[in-house]
Formats: C-alpha cells, sequence, structure tokens
C-alpha cells in the first residue's frame, strides 16, 4: 500500500501490505495501492480481522487522483466523501464476502466495469471507469473490517490454486510459484486470451482452468486436482507432464473429464 496516503485509524506494516485499524472505528480506513495498476490486473486481499459490532465491510475500487497528490488527513470514507468526486469509483462488498480469513480479487476490465471475485466467482460491480488516466486501486476498510493482508504481486500472471478442498499455495503468502517454463506458457495463453476478451462477464466461473483462467476446468488429473480445460490439458500434458499445481507426474494423457 502507499505509504503516505493511508487514512486517519490505519498503520502499515509488514512491509505495507498488512493494513489495520488503530483503534475501534467503523471509518477513517483508506489506502491505497503504491502505483497505478493495469487493466485487468488482479488486486488479491485477505481479510486478516474483523468486529461484529460495526455494520457494512471492505468497499473497493479505483481512483484516477494519485496517492501522492492527497492532502492529509484522507476523508473518513470512501463511499461518499470520495466516490462523490470525480475521478473515484468504489463499491460495497456483501459483510459474508469480508468475515476474517477471507480472500478476494476485484479488477477493472477492459470496459471500464469493476470487477469482485469471492471463491473464484466474479461478479460485476460497477461500470464507467475512465481508463484513460492511470488508475490507483482504493480500499476503506470500512465497518466490520479490521485488517487486511495483500496478497502477492499485482500481476495478471499469478496462478492460484482454486480447488475447493485442496490449497497448493506457499505458506507465506499462499502465492503458488510456477517453474519458469510453464510460467512462460501462462504469460502466452494469458496474453492470447486477452486478444479474445472483452468482457469478463462471459467467463465460465465454476472452477476456472488455472493455466488459461477463462475456460471450466473439466480435467481431473491423477493426483486429484482438477485444474485444467480441454485444450490446456494436453499442451501442458505434452509440454511438461507435471500438475501445474503441485507438480504431481502425468504419466499418460489419460486424465479423468467432468461430465
Amino acid at each position: 500500500f502507499h505509504r503516505q496516503a493511508v487514512g486517519e485509524k490505519i498503520c502499515l506494516s509488514h512491509g505495507d501490505r498488512l493494513a489495520e485499524k488503530t483503534e475501534a472505528t467503523f471509518k477513517n480506513g483508506l489506502v491505497f495501492s503504491s502505483r497505478p495498476v493495469r487493466v485487468q490486473e488482479r488486486i488479491r486481499l485477505k481479510v486478516q480481522r474483523d468486529s461484529l459490532i460495526w455494520d457494512g465491510a471492505l468497499r473497493v475500487g479505483f481512483t484516477n487522483v494519485p496517492p501522492s497528490a492527497r492532502s492529509l488527513p484522507l476523508p473518513c470514507m470512501a463511499i461518499p466523501n470520495l466516490t462523490d468526486k470525480p475521478g473515484h469509483w468504489a463499491v460495497p462488498l456483501d459483510e459474508s464476502a469480508c468475515g476474517a480469513g477471507s480472500e478476494l480479487e476485484f479488477w477493472v476490465s477492459d470496459g471500464g466495469s469493476i470487477y469482485v471475485a469471492v471463491n473464484n466467482r466474479p461478479c460485476k460491480k460497477l461500470t464507467g471507469v475512465n481508463l484513460s488516466q492511470p488508475l490507483w486501486a482504493m480500499i476503506d476498510i470500512y465497518g466490520q473490517t479490521c485488517s487486511i493482508l495483500l496478497l502477492g504481486k499485482f500481476t495478471r500472471t499469478t496462478v492460484t490454486a482454486v480447488q475447493r478442498n485442496v490449497s497448493c499455495f506457499a505458506p507465506e503468502d499462499r502465492v503458488l510459484h510456477l517453474n519458469p517454463s510453464l510460467h512462460l506458457l501462462v504469460q502466452f495463453l494469458m496474453f492470447q486470451t486477452s486478444l479474445m476478451m472483452t468482457d469478463l462477464s462471459l467467463l465460465v466461473t465454476d472452477i476456472a482452468c488455472a493455466v488459461c483462467m477463462v475456460k471450466e476446468a473439466r480435467i481431473t488429473l491423477p493426483c486429484g486436482h482438477r485444474c485444467l480445460c480441454k485444450h490446456c490439458n494436453s499442451r501442458v500434458f505434452q509440454e511438461f507432464g507435471t500438475c501445474p499445481l503441485c507438480r504431481h507426474k502425468i504419466t499418460g494423457p489419460s486424465a479423468e473429464e467432468l461430465v
């Protein structure tokens, strides 16, 4: 998060990745990304702590106003204090999606819409974001939300485990690090996908393929991970021969397909 542009009741720690309220309050919890974010770049968050004495929860969005250009103290709330001003867009999240331990991501699409994904299920929340100027992520640690952790890096090629019952993340920030060759394949497929996609509402969102992150994962590998679509399954088997999540060896192209 940006080191200077923080709400009056917010303290940053852990390399400016952890933002938490310094006292019991439902407001004064604004934070911003430390740099501009790209279109379709996913910002991943984990709610570390909450308090049920307040109503409401996180508000997330984007702004064209650089954090370094803001005067302190910041407004006490993103909605409506900032969203009533030009160059600010934010949406409130449901309390049920923001309990302690919850993980979510949000991004802005090529069409200027804000999407939020909880449990890998994207939902369009708002349209009309101005893409003609740089954008910074804007997060209001509001209501019952007390602290949030920024997960991993702001990158479109971060691959996350999306299995319902299995976690393959590293313990520190739960980011799955792929071998370099497979990472290059992911980048290539993501680039191809970005040329075809204009609206994320077209995604199949049951369980996304861990490689292209667009098509539904219908292939269950011998290790038990259902993490590949049919197209990526054949390429991963031919070029790498291992599961992209746990690197278990794929002994043959006989993976089970979801029917």
